[in-house]
């Protein structure tokens, strides 16, 4: 399942280097998204990439947490774990990009690409599941996850306040909160295990 994404990803992402059209067509555009009614872009934008840097940290990111969020799921869903994963990744990329839609509806340059909201949902899944498991903060300082999740998303709050690089923060946000709660949608009882493992330190 999580191969099967990422070599799709891949494989498109690098045709479109040297397609723009492609990448173009692919793309979300929130104001033909909201006034010409292009939903496909909602989905495809995950398929395009900004360079092989953007592409290549995104991919590692889910491969590395999906498998881990993955069995997370298998442990508490059994053989339904693929289908919520894929799920997961599918409606976290419709998440993520809904507050880009209706904030940038007006915008006819704003233009955003890459998977990083879905990623960061499946992120935020695997810091659910396990809050005091160490994440590598900036790759190098071992960082409880749920004290990453907490500075994550104060920072993306307040970077996407600033807007003044060319990053999809407001995209990162809503992925990342989509997929903290995703597993309470699929199992509100799960509530109380989050509850019990943050207090077990």
């Amino acid at each position: 399942m999580i191969l099967s994404i990422v070599l799709i990803t891949s494989l498109v992402s690098v045709y479109a280097f040297t397609n723009p059209l492609l990448a173009e067509q692919l793309s979300l555009k929130p104001m033909l998204v909201y006034h010409k009614f292009h939903v496909h872009r909602i989905l495809t934008h995950s398929l395009v990439h900004a360079d092989w840097v953007h592409l290549i940290v995104n991919m590692y990111v889910l491969y590395v947490f999906g498998e881990v969020c993955l069995n997370n799921l298998a442990l508490y869903f059994g053989a339904k774990a693929n289908l919520y994963f894929l799920e997961l990744y599918l409606f976290s990329l419709i998440a993520s990009s809904l507050l880009s839609v209706f904030k940038h509806r007006d915008n006819p340059y704003y233009t955003a690409i890459g998977a990083s909201g879905a990623v960061m949902a499946v992120v935020f899944s695997t810091i659910f599941f396990d809050p005091w498991n160490k994440l590598w903060f900036f790759g190098v300082i071992p960082v409880p996850g749920i004290l990453f999740g907490i500075i994550y998303l104060i920072y993306s709050v307040y970077m996407g306040k600033k807007n003044t690089d060319n990053i999809g923060h407001d995209a990162h946000f809503t992925g990342a909160l989509f997929g903290f709660i995703f597993p309470i949608l699929i199992e509100p009882q799960l509530v109380s295990q989050f509850i019990d493992k943050l207090l077990s330190r």
